[in-house]
């Protein structure tokens, strides 16, 4: 979508990620404002304040982190996001929290939990095999930390009939 939209405004642009988008040259105010209008009616934002970007670009980097957590062993979040984002992981974890009222560590547990869910309805793996996956140190651990957020075992949310599952923007915010 955001892709047409850049098209249809005839914007250049290098590349196009969750949440971001790299251009090739500066626009002008014209374009922007236009820009921003069309991105509204389709639904997305044009963010212009840093601290605003800087946390849409935190959630996105955490986002692939839990998504593709196996090809990420054991790496602390700490450490991808001062690799990925190169700012100090105190000032990211302050500004988030400020920001989002809930913690980097609360968001990424939310997280998790709604790629077990996710990984539990496709029924393609066991739970010891997701716990390995989303590098949780054992099962017992997966098991309680589900508990604690959803109040169900994820045995039991995968006898459910209706497994209902959040909406990936609403995760980890209150």
């Amino acid at each position: 979508m955001v892709q047409a939209i850049l098209d249809e405004h005839k914007i250049a642009y290098k590349s196009i990620e969750l949440g971001e988008v790299e251009l090739k040259s500066a626009i002008t105010t014209e374009q922007r404002n236009q820009l921003g209008i069309s991105l509204l009616q389709s639904g997305h934002e044009l963010m212009a304040d840093k601290k605003a970007v800087l946390i849409e670009r935190i959630k996105s980097a955490l986002i692939f982190l839990v998504r593709d957590a196996d090809q990420h062993p054991k790496m602390k979040h700490s450490d991808y996001l001062v690799q990925k984002l190169d700012y100090d992981y105190t000032y990211l974890a302050n500004l988030f929290s400020e920001v989002t009222g809930v913690t980097i560590e609360h968001f990424i547990i939310a997280h998790k939990i709604e790629r077990v869910k996710e990984l539990l309805l496709y029924d393609e793996l066991n739970l010891t095999q997701i716990a390995e996956s989303l590098n949780y140190s054992s099962v017992g651990h997966l098991s309680s930390q589900f508990k604690k957020v959803t109040g169900l075992t994820p045995t039991y949310y995968k006898q459910l009939k209706h497994k209902k599952r959040t909406i990936l923007e609403d995760v980890g915010i209150m």
